[in-house]
């Protein structure tokens, strides 16, 4: 594997103007960290990757790189890119071993940030580096969130977050598992104890429902509730799995790591209901899973799915064809089919305005409709990528940074 990285360095065309760069929500300094690797200055290298995103090596593992910094590598055009992911995992992973960061002063002011998935995780490093006393709560007992809960192991390794977790810790930053805000402690209670400021980065844990007849039943689950814990479920032999984005390729890979044999994915609109990414699809049927097209469920039984063909000549909607109607068999269904944010800090909050999807609406910087609370990722923007909520959670920090200290002031001249 080493020499496959260096060989792919090595094919680097230093370019005056990196479009791989441009091509990343981050703008990761690619060219210059390659060149920092070349020339055996690999601490350097990793520094530059982790000071520019604090999940470089998370992204390197789940981001869509074939849309992103390799598919805007201008080999990409006679040939093959260059393979910018496995070069940025390498010198990420040996950074993250080795980097020991400097503990906040904690005199900025006091922070604390809701929900530790992509965003809670980037503002925890961002704001500690600006001394800020930081304390990040959530409701489970390992930080992580998405990445952790809702991305398999084959995809993304834990020990990569139990190590970030490492990292946090030694910045000075203060974690509250187990801690569910919006219960027994609200967003006053976190004012009234002296915290300058709120971050709001929950994520989306709600799973969209189909609202049809039988989703009640016990041989129907919902895929965001299975990958936290695939290990409690018995699906049996056949699956059917409704929905074909990248959460339906993770369930059904999942689920044939973990006793299911025959896994369908229903794909009710053809190929243009498949938002899924290539590669992650190819992994999928290259593990055994397949795909039905045209297909959509009118309703569930304890036997399987009622399933109808779809009225392709209509875009706008998901139309069942009449007389179309036919059972199809399978022990346990697993629907797929999106997420939306819990409303248990909104309903427990004066003043927090939400988008008609139930989001957290705000402003280019994070900016709530309440003063001192801020949000980002997706409790904001729905399920996205975790480099684009790295992206917004930069931009959060300077907003936060700066709505501090301008109240500090005014505090310290009064």
């Amino acid at each position: 594997m080493y020499k496959h990285v260096m060989d792919d360095a090595k094919r680097c065309l230093r370019c005056k103007n990196p479009t791989c760069s441009g091509g990343c929500p981050v703008q990761t300094p690619i060219r210059d960290a390659i060149a920092l690797l070349l020339d055996s200055r690999l601490p350097e290298a990793g520094a530059m990757l982790f000071n520019n995103n604090p999940l470089s090596l998370v992204c390197c593992h789940v981001c869509p790189q074939e849309s992103q910094c390799e598919g805007h590598c201008v080999l990409a055009k006679t040939g093959s890119s260059v393979h910018i992911s496995a070069i940025e995992k390498y010198i990420s992973d040996y950074y993250l071993n080795i980097m020991r960061p400097t503990s906040s002063q904690k005199t900025a002011g006091n922070v604390a940030i809701v929900g530790s998935g992509p965003a809670g995780i980037t503002l925890s490093f961002l704001l500690s580096q600006l001394n800020y006393d930081i304390t990040l709560y959530d409701a489970n007992d390992l930080i992580g969130g998405v990445l952790r809960y809702g991305i398999p192991e084959f995809r993304l390794h834990k020990h990569i977050l139990d190590r970030l977790t490492e990292r946090l810790v030694e910045s000075g930053v203060t974690i509250r598992p187990n801690t569910r805000i919006g219960n027994n402690i609200t967003v006053d209670d976190l004012f009234r104890d002296g915290f300058d400021a709120i971050f709001l980065g929950t994520g989306v844990w709600k799973p969209s429902r189909m609202n049809i007849h039988g989703e009640s039943l016990g041989n129907v689950h919902y895929a965001i509730d299975y990958l936290r814990n695939p290990d409690v479920y018995r699906l049996g032999k056949s699956l059917l799995v409704v929905g074909a984005g990248n959460v339906a390729m993770d369930v059904a890979r999942t689920a044939m790591r973990h006793g299911s044999e025959n896994v369908t994915i229903l794909s009710s609109l053809g190929e243009r209901s498949v938002s899924a990414r290539l590669v992650e699809r190819q992994y999928a049927q290259i593990d055994g899973a397949r795909l039905m097209m045209n297909r959509t469920v009118v309703r569930f039984t304890p036997k399987g799915a009622i399933l109808a063909e779809t009225d392709l000549s209509r875009e706008d909607t998901i139309a069942p064809l009449p007389d179309t109607e036919e059972l199809f068999p399978t022990d346990s269904v697993i629907i797929a089919i999106g997420q939306g944010p819990r409303s248990t800090i909104v309903s427990t909050t004066t003043g927090i305005d939400v988008t008609d999807k139930g989001l957290v609406a705000v402003d280019d910087c994070g900016r709530t409709s309440r003063e001192g609370i801020f949000a980002s990722g997706d409790v904001v923007t729905g399920a996205k990528t975790v480099v684009e909520a790295v992206k917004v959670s930069k931009k959060v920090a300077e907003a936060m940074d700066a709505y501090i200290q301008t109240k500090r002031g005014k505090t310290y001249a009064s």
